[in-house]
């Protein structure tokens, strides 16, 4: 008998909480060390595959903290290493006791290696960089030794800061070519007029990026570094295991409310900057569309004052630069994913909730209709879920699609990162008649199959889900679901992200009994896996779509392979399931489409792009000659001018909002304005195309057979 999800992690917590109360006595009075005894106890009881404490733990937490502080090995030198080596191999002994003497060696070490820092550069900018020179940087850190000693970890300082100073160079060495103004206006003290005056000006500049930005670091407490260290050890388990200090975990539950301040972005730490790995609809990344998942912020600026270089910045430091009050404006240098460099403004804002629901439109293609619900995220209020939750509204617009005269209807979650299993157990039924969607199981446990129970079918007609490599979590549930039942197809990138994992989040207050030290934040932790009906695990491998159709992510690793010590994948029993009807001829369908892709012009360049963005990343020895510089940026510019035309497809498909829509158009000019932008969107969009290709196919496949009871006549 399937058992409801929450009351299973309710009873797993509960457990767990006990154990603290009956086993364990969380007792020290040092605050840090209480906090590594709490999260390291969770950790071992709840996680669903728990991490033997031994030394190859060890050595992982100490290269790892290291690599976190110093990515770009600036501040510590090779001797500095060897004097940790002692504490490699004894980090899981000092964890098991409670001891942090590692953390308080390197913290201390680190704080005078970056004072040392601070002399250095400023010795560096105190002479010009020569540009004619012919010489080069790698910006592949993670392959560089330690810096010898203090000249040589100058040079490294030296390089950095040159290729650092390379793009404000080149950019007043335009302005003085092209005859414009660089600076302040009226102000001539800060007008370069000639190349020295360009090379002097830009150095003055990095020098006070780099001021605000130890200014910055400086403000940061032992605390803080000491959350760094914690969240080391944690994410050793998995990459959704995560401890929110306090006001992290304010901030999380503020982002789970739907409500997102900032620029509505998630990242994640690279050493060449802040790679933004998720796009939130509605937020002002999705709004302004300069921005695209794969690009790296390496400088923050604030509403128009110098950028404070973000590259070796914690993530959560730079987080703190990017965000800010709703209304202002921030600057971010931007590596675009096809390597040029640009810098975009946007405006902070809270993300607009209604952005994050499903929508429908009409597609017109001759003398046919077919329907497209695009669904952002898996939503549900948890609080109340007869409140607005994703699976009743797109019951709701699969309705209103049908009576508006649909013959075959496309579901879009590219891009949806998941979100509520219970709304995709419901969906799913939407589309069969009963039977299993999704098997979980929790640690040391069998496993609980979540069955579709309601006999109704919502929509018999041909289905196609639209998915890509960042289709996550419950996108992967839906679209497996539907690929065992043979009920859709589904056409995309060669695999979704790839995470089989659930997670939940423990306040670790309430493992004491008493607590004198405030709040002590919580633990995100991963408790079960979940599995296809199949019994095949998403985990890793992802959904693999049946038609796959590239895109420009195609050869860059963004999924849950990319991520750090990722859940391997696994198998269980299949449940017991029966495919659809069968009346589909599956076989014929997809040969088909790929004969229409192997033919498609815009498909063919659409795979020259992502060949061309892989090689553009995997480019990591930059020039810092000048002449050189500005060669690479201007075949990198028409390279990238010549894959605009991307954007020029057309594929004479017509987009029509529904008619309770076209009512409200009345009332809300801005809604109807975003409607559009969406409609021109997806008129451009050649996987929309071929999904309204395939359900053609498969409409003519159902009426030969008599099936198609969802139509109108």
């Amino acid at each position: 008998m399937k058992r409801n999800l929450a009351y299973v992690l309710l009873l797993m917590l509960a457990a767990v909480a006990s154990c603290s109360f009956t086993n364990k006595n969380f007792e020290n009075d040092d605050k840090d060390k209480l906090l590594l005894d709490l999260i390291t106890y969770v950790l071992e009881k709840g996680h669903y595959e728990p991490k033997s404490l031994n030394d190859d733990f060890s050595v992982h937490v100490f290269e790892d903290f290291i690599d976190v502080i110093d990515p770009t090995k600036r501040y510590f030198l090779a001797s500095d290493i060897a004097e940790f080596e002692k504490y490699k191999y004894q980090i899981d002994d000092e964890i098991k006791n409670t001891d942090i003497t590692f953390f308080n060696v390197v913290h201390e070490r680190l704080i005078q290696r970056m004072n040392d820092a601070k002399e250095i550069y400023k010795e560096v900018l105190e002479t010009p960089f020569d540009y004619s020179e012919n010489e080069s940087i790698s910006i592949k850190y993670d392959e560089e030794p330690f810096a010898a000693n203090r000249e040589e970890l100058k040079e490294r300082w030296r390089k950095q800061l040159k290729y650092a100073t390379l793009g404000t160079y080149d950019s007043k060495i335009s302005k003085i070519e092209n005859g414009e103004v660089d600076g302040a206006e009226g102000d001539d003290s800060k007008v370069a007029k000639t190349p020295k005056e360009a090379e002097e000006a830009s150095r003055k500049s990095t020098e006070a990026t780099l001021d605000e930005f130890f200014d910055f670091v400086g403000d940061l407490e032992r605390k803080d570094w000491f959350v760094q260290y914690i969240n080391t050890i944690v994410d050793e388990f998995d990459p959704h295991t995560f401890y929110f200090a306090p006001e992290e975990k304010e901030k999380f539950d503020t982002s789970m409310s739907g409500k997102f301040e900032g620029i509505g972005a998630r990242l994640q730490k690279k050493p060449e900057g802040a790679k933004i790995v998720e796009i939130i609809s509605g937020g002002p990344v999705w709004r302004d569309q300069r921005l695209e998942v794969g690009d790296e912020i390496i400088k923050v600026g604030q509403n128009g004052e110098e950028p404070i270089n973000i590259v070796g910045m914690r993530l959560d430091d730079a987080i703190k630069l990017i965000k800010g009050a709703q209304g202002t404006v921030v600057d971010l240098t931007v590596r675009k994913v096809d390597g040029s460099l640009d810098v975009v403004s946007l405006t902070r804002d809270v993300v607009e909730l209604e952005e994050s629901y499903a929508k429908s439109a009409n597609i017109i293609k001759g003398q046919e209709k077919f329907g497209i619900i695009n669904l952002p995220k898996f939503y549900v209020d948890f609080n109340d879920y007869s409140e607005r939750n994703a699976a009743t509204d797109v019951a709701k617009e699969v309705e209103r699609l049908k009576e508006e005269g649909m013959e075959g209807l496309i579901l879009d979650l590219r891009d949806n990162g998941g979100g509520s299993l219970k709304t995709v157990v419901e969906m799913a039924g939407l589309f069969i008649k009963d039977g299993p969607i999704v098997q979980v199981r929790s640690k040391d446990k069998g496993k609980d199959v979540y069955d579709d129970k309601d006999e109704r079918i919502q929509w018999d007609g041909p289905l196609v889900i639209l998915v890509n490599e960042l289709s996550a979590s419950a996108s992967e549930i839906l679209a497996a679901a539907m690929q065992d039942y043979k009920r859709a197809v589904v056409i995309g990138s060669k695999q979704t992200f790839g995470k089989g994992t659930v997670q939940n989040v423990i306040p670790l207050n309430n493992m004491l009994r008493s607590n004198e030290h405030g709040d002590l934040g919580a633990i995100k932790i991963t408790t079960q896996k979940f599995y296809r009906i199949n019994g095949g695990s998403t985990q890793l491998e992802g959904v693999k779509s049946d038609i796959i159709v590239p895109d420009r992510y195609s050869y860059i690793d963004l999924g849950e392979r990319d991520q750090s010590n990722p859940l391997g994948w696994d198998k269980i029993t299949p449940a017991d399931y029966k495919p659809w009807d069968g009346y589909i001829d599956y076989e014929k369908t997809i040969a088909d489409s790929k004969k229409r892709m192997a033919n498609s012009p815009q498909i063919k360049l659409i795979e020259e792009n992502a060949k061309w963005l892989k090689a553009e990343q995997d480019e990591t020895e930059i020039s810092l000659n000048y002449d050189t510089y500005k060669e690479e940026k201007i075949k990198d510019k028409e390279q990238s001018d010549y894959f605009k035309k991307l954007t020029d497809y057309d594929s004479k498909l017509t987009f029509q909002s529904l008619g309770y829509e076209e009512e409200l158009f009345t009332k809300d000019s801005v809604l109807r304005e975003k409607r559009n932008r969406w409609h021109k969107n997806l008129a451009k969009d050649v996987y929309v195309e071929e999904a309204v290709n395939v359900l053609e196919d498969l409409k003519m496949n159902n009426i030969k057979q008599g099936k198609l009871a969802s139509v109108k006549n």
